[in-house]
């Protein structure tokens, strides 16, 4: 007679694990708000109003990319962030540092952060920072027992990001920059470095970048400025004034989808940047509430699966789970602050919706990198409770 538990361990491996449906729901969720708003922020102030098509398929084109992308991670175990973890290193780094080379990096608003590559332009900082983080999730899961004890280990990943770091502020790309290093040191401390250690390099970073705030002209014009837009509300403030404008007007259940006045050339960045401003004049507070209460369940979702992880002894999956849930909702929280006036501005898009191919891409490879995180710590679980 066959064993009864073999053979249902046997049963239990061959059925597939499916996604998990909240993360894959909240994620597709806002995914689909997203294309709908950059459908109705690229109509064209025209005498016959017409729909700008051209932005909206582009950007569902992109999506499609990175659904296949997050299909792909999917399938794939995590065990090759372990064994390539150097090479994702090497590749974030070399990638920052190719759109600084004249020739190959593209600039726009000042900044270079783009490599040309034919008709189509990427941003390197977006998958350089999903490289680099993985990194520091493979790290961090590799030598976490050394993170509890030693300032040293934790140290090396970190002199390793300030490398990344002083590329990203050649671009230069401030806010990109301050999103990489407290992702890190997020994920450091789910990992299990010291509360002590953790303080301290959160202090160090915090004050490099408060001296780099005030040292630098137009960072410090850009603090003031969100202080206080309408005293320059011509120049520096416009654009901050402008997203205020559509956000009021919105009210409690905004002007209807498709309705927006800021959009019709008033509000720079309207797809991208400040896609949310438009989504609180058509949606209102309502709108308002519902998205970010969507990027506090994602969030929470994330860091559920990877407290999960953690307590099924999967660190590396819970590194994996918890570094890109905080990654995207961090993103989100700026952008949104932003937004409303209460953070300075950064050039930060809205994850899962602003316009923008390379970042929308990456925020859906991440979110496929959570999903494979979520099955591996489902099965694990599910091999310990068959034992």
């Amino acid at each position: 007679m066959v064993d009864a538990l073999s053979l249902d361990t046997r049963v239990n491996r061959r059925v597939a694990t499916p996604p998990d449906k909240i993360l894959l729901g909240l994620a597709l969720t806002l995914l689909a708000i997203g294309l709908v708003m950059v459908a109705s922020s690229t109509v064209i102030a025209t005498t016959g109003g017409i729909m700008a098509w051209q932005e909206f398929l582009r950007q569902a084109a992109f999506a499609l990319i990175g659904i296949t992308c997050a299909a792909i991670l999917y399938g794939i175990s995590l065990d090759w962030v372990l064994r390539l973890r150097h090479v994702a290193l090497i590749g974030g780094l070399v990638l920052l540092v190719l759109v600084l080379i004249p020739g190959l990096g593209h600039s726009a608003n000042g900044s270079a952060r783009w490599l040309a590559l034919g008709p189509l332009r990427m941003q390197p900082s977006e998958p350089a920072r999903l490289l680099l983080l993985l990194y520091v999730a493979g790290y961090a899961a590799l030598y976490r027992e050394t993170l509890a004890d030693s300032f040293l280990s934790l140290s090396k990943p970190v002199l390793l990001l300030a490398l990344a770091g002083v590329l990203l502020l050649a671009e230069p790309d401030f806010g990109g920059t301050i999103v990489l290093f407290v992702t890190a040191i997020g994920v450091l401390f789910f990992a299990g470095s010291r509360n002590r250690d953790t303080a301290i390099l959160a202090l160090v970073f915090g004050g490099v970048a408060l001296v780099l705030a005030l040292t630098s002209p137009y960072r410090l014009e850009r603090l003031t400025t969100f202080l206080n837009p309408w005293v320059v509300e011509q120049t520096s403030g416009f654009q901050l004034t402008q997203a205020l404008i559509a956000v009021g007007h919105g009210g409690a259940f905004g002007v209807g989808l498709g309705q927006s006045i800021e959009k019709l050339a008033y509000l720079p960045e309207a797809q991208s940047d400040f896609l949310f401003s438009v989504l609180a004049e058509e949606l209102g507070l309502a709108g308002v509430a519902g998205v970010t209460a969507l990027y506090l369940a994602f969030t929470l979702r994330a860091f559920a699966i990877a407290r999960r992880g953690a307590n099924a002894g999967k660190f590396l999956a819970a590194n994996v789970a918890f570094v890109f849930g905080l990654l995207i909702g961090i993103q989100a929280f700026i952008n949104i602050g932003v937004n409303l006036g209460v953070l300075p501005t950064k050039g930060l898009t809205l994850p899962l919706m602003s316009l923008g191919g390379s970042s929308l891409v990456v925020d859906l490879a991440a979110c496929g990198l959570i999903l494979r995180a979520a099955r591996e710590i489902e099965e694990a679980t599910r091999r310990g409770v068959n034992r």
